[in-house]
């Protein structure tokens, strides 16, 4: 699996300012409605309902939320950059400013976690979120992530 699989350069925006979870979970579920034509009260709720059983904050500025769905049949993928730092409950208690979201059918099983894996895998390396930091634009943001496919497991 590559990132390029799951993630269409439509589906990757910068944003301003942000101003809470909740707002952040919108955006989320507009792009997934405009990019995917998935319904956006569905994903904000299964979002949400993922994050109440704990924060998807890794850690470095990073969150990974996730959620599975009812009538998708493949995993696909959201990114969102921040210019302003939200507060996301992370594992470092550290705002986060780079934001890879991962919708998934619910019977999906190996390839959610094989997705999962590597989103977080590709965003561990400290020179990637440098470059993503230095972007706003979301044509080479999406380049940028394209371009970090050959990151393979520690």
């Amino acid at each position: 699996m590559q990132l390029t699989e799951i993630l269409r350069s439509g589906a990757v925006r910068s944003l301003g300012q942000v101003t809470s979870k909740k707002r952040l979970f919108q955006e989320l579920a507009d792009l997934a409605h405009a990019e995917y034509r998935l319904n956006a009260s569905e994903v904000l709720d299964a979002l949400q309902e993922r994050e109440s059983l704990g924060p998807t904050g890794v850690g470095q500025g990073v969150a990974l939320p996730h959620a599975r769905l009812h009538g998708l049949d493949q995993v696909v993928g959201l990114f969102l950059r921040l210019e302003k730092p939200l507060d996301f409950d992370a594992v470092d208690r550290q705002p986060v400013d780079l934001i890879f979201a991962l919708l998934a059918p619910e019977t999906s099983g190996v390839d959610h976690l094989k997705a999962l894996a590597l989103v977080s895998r590709t965003l561990r390396d400290p020179d990637l979120r440098a470059k993503l930091r230095a972007n706003d634009n979301p044509t080479a943001l999406h380049a940028v992530l394209a371009a970090a496919q050959g990151f393979k497991a520690a």
